[in-house]
């Protein structure tokens, strides 16, 4: 990450200090201290999240973080303990959902998650915007609200980017339950099997999820698109 970049961190988690003081919000324990240096701050998180375990990139996290401390400055948040991560630049047979507890900086859920049939095989590598095109969208959503549909307890999701993800609720893109999310599907055919655009995730581990994450919470899609890159306010100098 840039120098630049490091700063407009270091103004957000002022910010986030201030509203956390002022209106009582809720807010993550890194940030009860005296900030010295973002860069500091970044690194030291990105190196106390669960020892031992597989972590998301760098990128991924720091991407993820800064979007994070963004909208709870928009005031988009109500759940802020938690940033789900999800890094479509790894194989499906990867496990490559993160959930971090930010008030412990730990990974409380790590997960396989499918990708849409029409963006890509094992790999994800197209992603879309538009109704009906069976591709997952990228970028950062704020999680609404459980129901029960034809897949079981489901999580609708908000799209917050314009012309990148804000038709979610039009595509009906959720997180929910599939069969073909499940490393038995990965031993059968090589690969997770696909959705229609939902990040479905296994059975066993999806009502954990969802309770946990549901309530307008943080989450992150990456891959490193081109068009997403260029064309998200997240992504760009514009957005500070």
């Amino acid at each position: 990450m840039m120098n630049k970049e490091y700063v407009k961190i270091f103004f957000l988690l002022a910010f986030f200090m201030f509203s956390a003081t002022v209106f009582g919000t809720e807010v993550p324990s890194f940030l009860s201290g005296k900030i010295s240096s973002s860069e500091t701050l970044l690194d030291s998180l990105y190196s106390s999240i669960t020892p031992g375990v597989a972590k998301p990139s760098f990128a991924v996290f720091s991407a993820g973080l800064t979007g994070y401390f963004r909208l709870f400055q928009e005031g988009k948040l109500k759940n802020t303990r938690y940033l789900s991560l999800i890094d479509f630049t790894l194989t499906s047979r990867m496990r490559r959902l993160w959930v971090i507890d930010l008030f412990s900086m730990k990974i409380i859920h790590h997960s396989l998650v499918a990708h849409g049939k029409n963006t890509g095989e094992e790999y994800a590598v197209t992603f879309s915007n538009i109704p009906n095109s069976n591709k997952s969208c990228l970028g950062f959503f704020i999680t609404g609200s459980t129901y029960y549909g034809k897949h079981g307890l489901s999580l609708t999701l908000d799209g917050i980017e314009k012309d990148i993800n804000d038709n979610a609720r039009k595509r009906a893109i959720v997180i929910h339950p599939a069969e073909y999310a499940t490393n038995d599907f990965i031993d059968k055919h090589g690969r997770l099997g696909r959705s229609f655009g939902c990040p479905a995730l296994p059975p066993s581990i999806s009502k954990e999820i969802i309770d946990t994450i549901k309530g307008s919470s943080c989450l992150f899609i990456y891959y490193p698109d081109e068009g997403y890159l260029s064309g998200s306010s997240f992504m760009t100098d514009e957005v500070y």
